[in-house]
C-alpha cells in the first residue's frame, strides 16, 4: 500500500487517515529523522479543519513515543511551517492540511531541517519504516527518554517579518484597496495583518473558521464571491488563498479572475526587468502554450516538470533558477520561500502594480492564454496508461488537429485529469466529448 501522494499523505479524515495511521506515520518519520537529529525537536502546524485536533494529538503521541520533542504552533500557513522549521533549527516540520480540499479531508506534509519538502526517495524510506513492524516496536522509548510537547503561540510574528521583508523597502501599499479571501483557512490571521501593516486598505472576507467551512465556496478554488466583492468595494485588486495559503488566485479591478499562467508570465518579466531572474522559469506540464510564447518573446526560457510545487522547486535547483510555479496558483519565489507562498506572490504582484503604475487588468492582459479544457473523470481503478488499448490512436488523432493534451491520474483521488489545449475553443469542446467517452469505456 502506498501512503504518499503528490503532496504528502492526504485522505478522508477518520477513514483512511485516522489517528492510528497518523501516530504510526509520525513514529516512522521520527525514526527516520532521529538518525540525522541535531536538536531532537520537530515543529507541527495545521490549518483550521476540525480533524486537525485528532491528527495533531496522534502525531504528538507518535513523535514523543520515539523520543522526539514537539513544538506545536497551531493554525499557520504551509509556507510558514517551511520557514519556521529552518528558522527555529528543528530537525523537521510537519503540516496538517489537505490544502484546497473540503473540510472532511486532511493531510500530513513533511519538511526537512532546511525547510524543503521531502524528496520521493525520503518519502519512500519513511513508508518502508511505517510497514516495518519490528522496527516500529523496537523504536519505542520509555521513562525519561519519552519526548515532551509544548505549544508556542507567538511564532506568527517571525513569519510576518519574513513575509514583509520580501516586499520592496521603497514601496508602500497605502494607495491600494485590497480584498482578501482567506478561505476560512490558515491565513485568516496572518494575511490581513501583513497587508495592513504595509499600509493597504484591507477588506477581508471568509475569515471566520469553524472547523467545517474551510474552502467552502470560497478561497482560491471559488473566486466568484471575491470577484463580486472587488467590484462592490471598487477595489484595486483581490487576492484569494486556499486553505493552507500556499496558493494564490488574483482577481483584477474589473472582477475578472486572472489566468494562473498569465500571472506567472508577468511576474517572471517583472523579475527580469529588475535583473533578479537568475535563470529559466519553471512551470508544470499543464502550463498554457501562450506562457512559453510570451516568455520566449521576452528572452526568457521556460522549462517544465511534473505537477506539484515540490517538482517545480527540484527543477529550479537543477537549472539554478529562482522563480516558477503552477497554473493552479502555487508560485515559488525561492529567494524568499522554500515552497509556494500565496502571501509572497500577492505582495510581489502588488509591487508590480505599484512600480508600473498600471491596473491589474492592464498588466495581466499582456498574455492571452490559449483555450484549455480540463475534465476530472471519476474512475474505479488506475490502469497503466501505456497499456490502455486505443490510447495511442487517440493521441495521434489529437496531434493531427494541433491539440495539446495531458492525461494524468490524481495523486490523492480516484480521478483521471483530462486536459486539452488549442487555439479553437469549439474544436476543443467537440474533441473533449470524445476523449471523455473514450476514458469512460477504458477505465
Amino acid at each position: 500500500m502506498k501512503l504518499f501522494g503528490t503532496d504528502g499523505v492526504r485522505a478522508k479524515a477518520g477513514e483512511f487517515l485516522d489517528s492510528f495511521l497518523a501516530m504510526r506515520l509520525a513514529m516512522a518519520a521520527g525514526i527516520y529523522f532521529k538518525d540525522k537529529s541535531i536538536t531532537k525537536n520537530i515543529l507541527v502546524g495545521k490549518d483550521t479543519r476540525r480533524s486537525g485536533y485528532m491528527i495533531e494529538n496522534a502525531i504528538v503521541s507518535g513523535l514523543t513515543l520515539v523520543g522526539y520533542n514537539v513544538i506545536q504552533i497551531g493554525p499557520m500557513p504551509t509556507p510558514a511551517i517551511a520557514f519556521l522549521t529552518e528558522d527555529m533549527r528543528c530537525d523537521a516540520g510537519i503540516m496538517i492540511s489537505a490544502s484546497h480540499n473540503p473540510y472532511y479531508d486532511n493531510g500530513i506534509k513533511f519538511f526537512g531541517a532546511d525547510g524543503n519538502k521531502l524528496s520521493e526517495d525520503i518519502e519512500k524510506k519513511i513508508e518502508e519504516i511505517y510497514f516495518d513492524d519490528k522496527l516500529i516496536e523496537s523504536s519505542k522509548v520509555t521513562m525519561n527518554d519519552i519526548g515532551q510537547a509544548k505549544r508556542i503561540d507567538d511564532v506568527i510574528g517571525r513569519y510576518i517579518v519574513s513575509i514583509k521583508n520580501s516586499f520592496p523597502k521603497n514601496l508602500t501599499l497605502k494607495s491600494l484597496r485590497i480584498v482578501l479571501d482567506v478561505a476560512h483557512g490558515a491565513a485568516y490571521k496572518v494575511a490581513p495583518t501583513v497587508f495592513k501593516e504595509l499600509g493597504a486598505e484591507v477588506i477581508v472576507i471568509n475569515d471566520k473558521p469553524n472547523g467545517l467551512n474551510i474552502n467552502e465556496n470560497c478561497g482560491a478554488l471559488h473566486p466568484a464571491n471575491l470577484a463580486c466583492e472587488v467590484k462592490k468595494f471598487r477595489a484595486d485588486i483581490g487576492f484569494a488563498f486556499d486553505g493552507d495559503a500556499d496558493r494564490l488566485v488574483v482577481v483584477d479591478e474589473r472582477g475578472e479572475v486572472a489566468n494562473g499562467d498569465s500571472l506567472l508570465g508577468v511576474l517572471a518579466l517583472y523579475l527580469k526587468e529588475q535583473n533578479k531572474l537568475k535563470s529559466s522559469v519553471v512551470a508544470t506540464i499543464m502550463s498554457n502554450g501562450a506562457l512559453k510564447e510570451f516568455l520566449n518573446k521576452q528572452g526568457i526560457e521556460l522549462q517544465t516538470c511534473n505537477v506539484g510545487d515540490k517538482f517545480v522547486l527540484e527543477k529550479l535547483k537543477m537549472c539554478g533558477g529562482n522563480f516558477g510555479g503552477e497554473q493552479s496558483g502555487h508560485i515559488i519565489f525561492s529567494d524568499y520561500a522554500k515552497t509556494g507562498d500565496g502571501l509572497i506572490a500577492a505582495l510581489q504582484f502588488s509591487a508590480l502594480m505599484l512600480s508600473k503604475k498600471k491596473t491589474a487588468s492592464a498588466i495581466l492582459g499582456q498574455i492571452k492564454p490559449y483555450p484549455q479544457l480540463l475534465f476530472n473523470l471519476k474512475i474505479s481503478q488506475k490502469k497503466d496508461l501505456k497499456k490502455i488499448k486505443g490510447l495511442k490512436e487517440l493521441e495521434t488523432h489529437l496531434k493531427d488537429r494541433n491539440i495539446n493534451f495531458l492525461f494524468r491520474y490524481s495523486g490523492t483521488e480516484n480521478l483521471i485529469r483530462l486536459l486539452l489545449e488549442a487555439k479553437d475553443l469549439k474544436l476543443l469542446e467537440r474533441e473533449m466529448k470524445g476523449v471523455v467517452e473514450f476514458f469512460k469505456k477504458a477505465l
